[in-house]
């Protein structure tokens, strides 16, 4: 990306992901991104839809659960998925006891906990799981829980590492349980109507989408508290480690994996993974087939070893759903604006500015000729070529416009309490309940998955990766 478009991208439409307020206010901090596109011209009215959410519960049939992995975004899930009608949770699962003690205290004392996951796995009276742990734990409990019939919703990234991505969707196929990954983003409203939008030509052909997910703050760093009786006793470090390097007992380590590449996968398989869920969503894509990124270690030197500052570029080539274009991904957590973030999708003719559940469409009309004159070889004519080349233009073009005709913007907003995480589990339940297709299912999550852990590849081997989407497997080349 130049430095002029880079600057660009934070200029114009900065808006902080971290709190849903901000993200909701996105559109309002953004009211005069690319006034580039009406440089020349009057601009248009601005027109604001609302977009009404189809989440539809189709019964009240019980669907018992259990949570594997207690942490933050366990209790999110579990959290929204207790508000659709029909649902219980029964089990809960976490290698910390303070976890499973507060599962306790919220959920009520005669819920049951356990530190080993195949507990839960063995309960006859659980339909599915949420999978809310570390990243290098995600494939194991998932392939564990479709042998024994569970349905599963998997948490982003769907896997740590890509191979694992094919032995879960080959376990899904064998059990003929419902699959579904964890990033939202694929449910939300916003990103269907970008994905009509785009359809309709309104913005010309695509050529390039941009997108950028920073932090500025120690927790949005993942430095998340650590609780003083953490120790041995009372965390399961051994079942911790079994899939990852031995280790002595690290409180660090476990109550911040994210930092550390033995069981997490850094900006891009934790922040990455939701910008390609999101650009697959809105064009159908299958994946880029080149890779390469760039990774560094700028600020957070606190011991991790997790890229604190990552940049990505993709190349997607042209399929029936989509032309080819190319994609921009950044992640700072250490941003010196404060936390921001954009998506943007750039066309011929105009482009769509995505918010979280929001989006804005800015597009133009071309003219027939930009006329002559100007910065133009015009000037540089001579005096009876300048004569001659006024009479070739007004006996080929006549009268016709010179001026860009820009369109009326269009802001898409959702309906007030909208939450694309409800839409997302509800979706998932719809497919357990009726055994439709759920959105985001495990090829789709692979797709979203490997491209975005295949950046932490190419910038630690310093070279672009190749990628086949269709098969989704690495190639070699070279």
């Amino acid at each position: 990306m130049s430095a002029k478009r880079h600057h660009a991208l934070r200029d114009k439409s900065t808006f902080c992901m971290k709190h849903s307020s901000s993200r909701r206010n996105f559109l309002k901090k953004t009211s005069g991104a690319a006034a580039a596109l009406a440089i020349g011209s009057e601009l248009a009215a601005h027109e604001t839809r609302i977009l009404h959410s189809d989440v539809h519960i189709s019964s009240n049939d019980k669907i018992r659960l259990g949570l594997i992995g207690a942490g933050i975004i366990g209790h999110y899930d579990i959290d929204t998925a207790l508000k659709i009608p029909g649902t219980e949770l029964a089990a809960v699962c976490d290698l910390y006891d303070g976890r499973l003690e507060y599962a306790r205290e919220k959920w009520g004392a005669s819920m049951f906990t356990t530190r080993n996951y195949l507990d839960v796995l063995a309960r006859p009276d659980i339909d599915a799981v949420f999978i809310c742990t570390p990243d290098h734990w995600h494939a194991q409990i998932a392939i564990d829980a479709l042998r024994v019939g569970k349905h599963v919703y998997l948490e982003k990234p769907m896997v740590q590492k890509i191979k694992d991505g094919h032995k879960i969707i080959d376990a899904q196929k064998k059990s003929g349980k419902v699959v579904q990954v964890g990033s939202q983003r694929a449910s939300s409203v916003a990103m269907v109507e970008a994905r009509k939008q785009i359809a309709s030509g309104i913005i010309g052909e695509l050529v390039y989408a941009e997108a950028a997910y920073d932090r500025w703050s120690s927790n949005g760093a993942w430095n998340y508290s650590i609780p003083t009786d953490a120790s041995p006793q009372t965390v399961d470090w051994e079942r911790f480690i079994a899939k990852a390097p031995k280790r002595p007992f690290d409180a660090t380590r476990f109550f911040r994996w994210r930092n550390y590449k033995d069981y997490g996968t850094g900006v891009a398989g934790d922040l990455f993974v939701h910008l390609l869920t999101g650009l697959h969503t809105i064009t159908g894509s299958l994946g880029p087939t080149r890779i390469f990124a760039l990774g560094d270690l700028n600020y957070w030197k606190d011991g991790r070893d997790a890229y604190d500052l990552m940049t990505g570029l993709m190349d997607y080539p042209k399929t029936a759903q989509h032309p080819s274009f190319q994609f921009f991904l950044r992640s700072n957590l250490a941003d010196g604006m404060g936390g921001s973030g954009a998506f943007r999708l750039v066309g011929t003719d105009g482009y769509i500015e995505m918010g979280w559940n929001e989006l804005t469409v800015k597009h133009f009309k071309r003219p027939v000729t930009e006329g002559y004159g100007g910065y133009d070889s015009y000037t540089s004519f001579s005096a009876k070529q300048k004569e001659e080349f006024k009479k070739w233009y007004d006996a080929k073009y006549g009268s016709a416009s010179t001026k860009r005709v820009d369109g009326e913007p269009i802001t898409f907003k959702p309906e007030a309490g909208y939450d694309d995480r409800y839409a997302h589990i509800v979706n998932f339940f719809e497919a357990v309940r009726t055994g439709k297709p759920c959105i985001e299912d495990a090829s789709f999550g692979l797709r979203a998955a490997a491209p975005s852990l295949l950046c932490n590849t190419s910038a630690e081997k310093r070279k672009a990766i190749f990628w086949d989407p269709v098969a989704m497997k690495v190639v070699k080349k070279g």
